[in-house]
Parts: structure tokens; C-alpha cells; sequence
């Protein structure tokens, strides 16, 4: 049997490619070194998040059927995650769905609690979203999709376009790669490491090969060693 079907344990989880794109080593601490820590910028999201993954909350409203945390997942990309929202309308072109009558067409709403940002780690994230519900649904190609930003309070929408499509599979392949050799990438200092919740975990200071798991256990045994005649 090839080697490119796995159980779905062993699959990478689609949230991790928003970090993977902004640092791929904040993705590797949390991912691979189970790191993690919060600040305010995670702590509003994850505020936010709590009603979009309300799945009590799906509803219709005319032509546009609204689920909320819906599970995805793609075999040949050997990834999963959860959609915030899934948006159905209603299209000839579309596919049935199990209950309900005519055809529709999924096009996925990721929520953010900040504002639009410059580089495209949230839009890949959504595109990756969008390529699962394809493989899942066997429906024609999603075109577009939707980013709501909390401060702004409005959503935009994002093009799904072939080049974005292409940068997904490519930086999940690299993050298999990563993972597969438990790979640590070491200290690029960016301006965005300010706003980093990691920041205080990733220790910059660390020897180049060093893993923070590592120096925060020998940090907490020496800790523990019996202390000297005073």
C-alpha cells in the first residue's frame, strides 16, 4: 500500500498553515514542540471562534444554508481542520446535500478577531479550507471565499486563484517534511515577532540547534537539584 494514505491522526491540522505562513518557527513550537502561549491577540480569537463553532446555530436563510464547524479534510493533501462557517447557496451547478432538496454550492467564511493583514497566511488558510470541501463534496471549484475581521467588522472576499491554490499544496508538503523530521527551523527576528504569542518561548538566545523543549526541561531540573551548604 503507498505510503500517501494515512489514518487521519496522522494528518496536519489546516490551522497550522496560518502559523506555518506567518513563522515556520512558531508552527514547529507549537506543532512539533507543543509550545503554546497566549496573549491578547488569541485570546480575542478564541472569544470570537466560540460562537462561530456554535453548531446548534445552523440555519437557513432563503436561498443560503448556514453550518458552523463543520469538519474537513483532504486524503491527498493528508490534511484536517474545522471551517468556522460553511455558506451552501443555492446553484444549478452545485451538489445535493443529505435532507435537503436542490442543489448548492459550499463556499467557507473564516472568522479573525484583527484587521486585513499584508501577507497571505490567512487567506492560504481559507484557500485550504476551500480545496478540502471540494475533495469532500466532489463540487466544481469554489472561486471564492470570505475573511471576517473582528475590528473591522465587515468580511472581504478572497479570490481562490490558481496561484494561491498552488501555494497551499506547496507549504504543506514543506510542513510534512518539517514534521516528518521533528525540524526546528531556527531565529529569523522579524518586526512581526512583537505581536508573536510565542515570543516568550521562542528564546532567541537558544543555541542554533538547541530545542526550546529541551532548554525549558534542563532549565526545570537544574531547578530541582538539592542546594549547597550555605
Amino acid at each position: 500500500m503507498g505510503s500517501s494514505i494515512h489514518d487521519e491522526d496522522d494528518y496536519l491540522l489546516i490551522s497550522g498553515l496560518q502559523h506555518f505562513a506567518f513563522c515556520r518557527r512558531q508552527w514547529a513550537l507549537i506543532h512539533i514542540e507543543y509550545q503554546w502561549s497566549e496573549n491578547v491577540y488569541t485570546v480575542s480569537g478564541d472569544l470570537m471562534h466560540s460562537r462561530a463553532h456554535d453548531q446548534s446555530l445552523t440555519e437557513k436563510r432563503g436561498n443560503v444554508i448556514v453550518v458552523r464547524d463543520m469538519s474537513v479534510s483532504s486524503r491527498s493533501m493528508q490534511v484536517r481542520g474545522k471551517c468556522d462557517v460553511v455558506e451552501f447557496h443555492r446553484d444549478d451547478e452545485g451538489v445535493s446535500l443529505f435532507g435537503r432538496e436542490g442543489l448548492w454550492l459550499p463556499s467557507p467564511v473564516e472568522y479573525k478577531s484583527g484587521k486585513p493583514k499584508s501577507h497571505d497566511a490567512d487567506r492560504l488558510q481559507l484557500c485550504a479550507q476551500a480545496i478540502c470541501l471540494e475533495e469532500m463534496l466532489m463540487c466544481p471549484e469554489i472561486k471564492s471565499a470570505y475573511l471576517y475581521y473582528g475590528e473591522i467588522k465587515r468580511r472581504e472576499a478572497v479570490p481562490l486563484a490558481a496561484e494561491l491554490r498552488d501555494m497551499v499544496r506547496t507549504l504543506f508538503a514543506e510542513m510534512r517534511d518539517y514534521y516528518n523530521r521533528r525540524y526546528t527551523p531556527r531565529v529569523k527576528r522579524t518586526k512581526s515577532c512583537a505581536s508573536c504569542s510565542l515570543r516568550d518561548l521562542c528564546l532567541p538566545k537558544l543555541p542554533p540547534e538547541g530545542k526550546v523543549s529541551v532548554y525549558i526541561n534542563k532549565a526545570l531540573e537544574e531547578d530541582e537539584l538539592p542546594c549547597g551548604n550555605s
